[in-house]
């Protein structure tokens, strides 16, 4: 079975990196597809345009184009790149991104193998620019790391980098016509946009891994450092947040009680981290950064309870699975992907 293909590349000023990421696209050599790659230029100001006017003229990549998004933001962009491609299948391909030489290979397989399901991402391995502290290596999942064995099987969710999205199963969210966390988390680190996504895609059919298609993810020094590490883990606290919220099903009373529950929970335990850091029996590091995620939870609990009215708050409880319900509602869907029981 033919499948059809497009790469969308969102990126922001990460010219250098670009290139990179588009010389590791460039080898791919899949067979049984068409496809292709657009770079969502979402207001850079450096020489991204260059970089793929380069790519142009070498004509390595079939279909690469450039499309200029001006607002300001990944979600943005990421609209900006589906609304202007037709392929069954969607790849969000990060502008850090470097792409194993079959990887593209491995997807369409994939994609051939498992046309039902909603989205799949591979294996996505971190490639540091510098040796990071030992320290920053137990933190690979503020830097996307995903690693799930060595066999394809479902999960409950999937990081952005390589995510690979069934377009049918995306238009069945209603994610195109609304984000809900594009800006109600608001972090300059983490929007939650991913985490969404993928939440909203699991309410229409299974996410997968499959580990045959890798990824390297490179990370700069810059991203290493003790500070950058505090901030990303109060956004991705914030994320866990909202992110859950969309999944609920009861009433807010309940996940208000649950929520916060398992705030508490969290909180003992970082106390007890922090105290046995002071008392030289742990890592003084790790015990503020885990802290800082906690404190991210309470923000999140916060903002929804208590500064958000109460119909954006009935809004975005549960709409991952309502939306989509509401969706299949309002359009007749006939050649839908297929859903679970």
């Amino acid at each position: 079975m033919n499948v059809s293909f497009d790469l969308i590349i969102c990126t922001y000023n990460h010219a250098d990196l670009l290139d990179r990421v588009l010389e590791t696209i460039a080898r791919q050599k899949p067979s049984g597809v068409e496809w292709g790659v657009v770079v969502v230029n979402n207001n850079c100001n450096d020489h991204t345009a260059t970089i793929v006017d380069k790519h142009l003229q070498a004509a390595a990549i079939p279909n690469l184009r450039q499309i200029i998004e001006p607002q300001q933001g990944l979600n943005h962009a990421r609209r900006c790149g589906i609304e202007n491609t037709t392929g069954d299948w969607i790849a969000f391909i990060d502008d850090d991104c470097l792409l194993a030489v079959n990887w593209l290979e491995q997807a369409v397989r994939f994609a051939q193998q498992y046309p039902h399901c909603s989205a799949f991402g591979g294996r996505v391995s971190l490639e540091w620019s510098s040796p990071p502290k030992p320290f920053v290596r137990q933190y690979g999942y503020c830097f996307a790391q995903q690693e799930q064995g060595r066999k394809a099987k479902t999960v409950s969710c999937l990081v952005g980098a390589g995510m690979v999205i069934n377009r049918r199963a995306l238009l069945t969210t209603n994610w195109l016509k609304k984000q809900y966390l594009n800006d109600l988390v608001g972090q300059k680190l983490i929007s939650g946009g991913d985490v969404e996504l993928a939440l909203r895609l699991s309410a229409v059919a299974e996410l997968w891994y499959n580990p045959l298609c890798q990824i390297n993810h490179f990370i700069p020094a810059q991203r290493t450092q003790f500070k950058y590490l505090c901030r990303i883990n109060y956004g991705l606290g914030i994320s866990q947040i909202f992110g859950d919220a969309l999944l609920w099903s009861d009433s807010e009373l309940d996940w208000l009680l649950a929520t916060s529950k398992k705030a508490i929970a969290a909180t003992k335990e970082v106390l007890l981290a922090a105290i046995k850091a002071m008392l030289g029996r742990g890592s003084k590091p790790k015990a503020m950064i885990n802290a800082c995620f906690v404190l991210g939870n309470w923000n999140g609990i916060v903002r929804i309870s208590s500064f958000m009215s109460r119909k954006k708050r009935g809004a975005i409880l549960g709409c991952a699975v309502t939306d989509y319900s509401q969706s299949l509602d309002e359009t007749a869907i006939s050649a839908t992907v297929e859903t679970r029981p």
